[in-house]
């Protein structure tokens, strides 16, 4: 049948171009199932709401300005993990954390010096296990598990990391939830990236787990472009995500992982 099937083609090549454009195979992202929150591009009604919400400042030309933390007295590895973050992030700025400092504190500290963000990053026996992304001065506050972080040093070949100012990619973040993540971490972002320094930081979200990678691009013979990991690599899934600020007690979640929203394999939130 396919010796077939080629001669057929060979000889009409449009019976081939409809079997390879019909024949689409699947996958859990083009099977997923439906779900309402799905923005289409052309959503005015989206697009008139992201244009007056707690992002719309950075979208219109405002500079991040960006602090992070990490729990008090931190690990090695969790120190080594922000040093990462402050590579890949332009202009952010790292505060040690001592033991006397409460959370409201610092977000008090950030707002009263205009910062944009604020991270923090827990640990658990020493390890990296959880990233806190606070937009200010009014929220929203989103909550990451952290895995599978590798720092640049530790990928073969790795390349090194400039300062010249990235260019972002946010892949796949499709729902109004997924926007609004999304929004966040472009956020933490100046809107000038330096083409110049040829540094890509990649946000790709697949079945609501967002990994991270960065890479220099380098074209060859003006046909070819070869990539060039940077590090560090990470993982996130979000956890929750709250209107307003940082506030565990009183707080208005706007979205909260469950064990059993995960109905089946095909559903995805972001």
């Amino acid at each position: 049948r396919r010796q077939e099937q080629k001669k057929e083609e060979l000889a009409n090549p449009e019976l081939r171009e409809a079997r390879l454009r019909e024949n689409v195979p699947a996958t859990q992202e083009n099977t997923r199932e439906f779900d309402e929150a799905i923005v289409n591009e052309a959503d005015e009604e989206v697009a008139e709401d992201e244009g007056e919400d707690e992002f719309a400042a950075y979208f219109n030309g405002q500079t991040p300005k960006v602090l992070i933390t990490t729990t008090p007295n931190a690990g090695k590895r969790t120190t080594g993990f922000v040093k990462e973050l402050v590579s890949v992030i332009p202009d952010i700025e790292y505060i040690k954390r001592g033991k006397k400092f409460e959370l409201q504190q610092i977000i008090q500290f950030c707002k009263n010096r205009d910062y944009t963000d604020l991270v923090v990053v827990t640990e658990d026996h020493k390890e990296p296990t959880h990233v806190t992304l606070i937009h200010l001065p009014e929220g929203p506050t989103a909550h990451f598990r952290l895995t599978r972080v590798k720092g640049g040093k530790e990928i073969s070949g790795h390349a090194r990391a400039t300062s010249h100012y990235p260019e972002l990619i946010l892949n796949q973040f499709s729902t109004r939830l997924g926007h609004t993540v999304g929004r966040m971490f472009a956020a933490l972002f100046p809107q000038v990236p330096e083409f110049q320094g040829r540094q890509v930081a990649t946000f790709h979200n697949q079945r609501d787990f967002i990994f991270f990678r960065r890479h220099r691009y380098v074209f060859k013979s003006g046909k070819r472009v070869d990539l060039q990991e940077i590090g560090p690599r990470f993982t996130l899934r979000l956890r929750w995500l709250q209107k307003g600020l940082y506030d565990p007690l009183n707080g208005e979640y706007e979205w909260a992982y469950k064990a059993d929203l995960e109905t089946s394999r095909r559903r995805v939130f972001l």
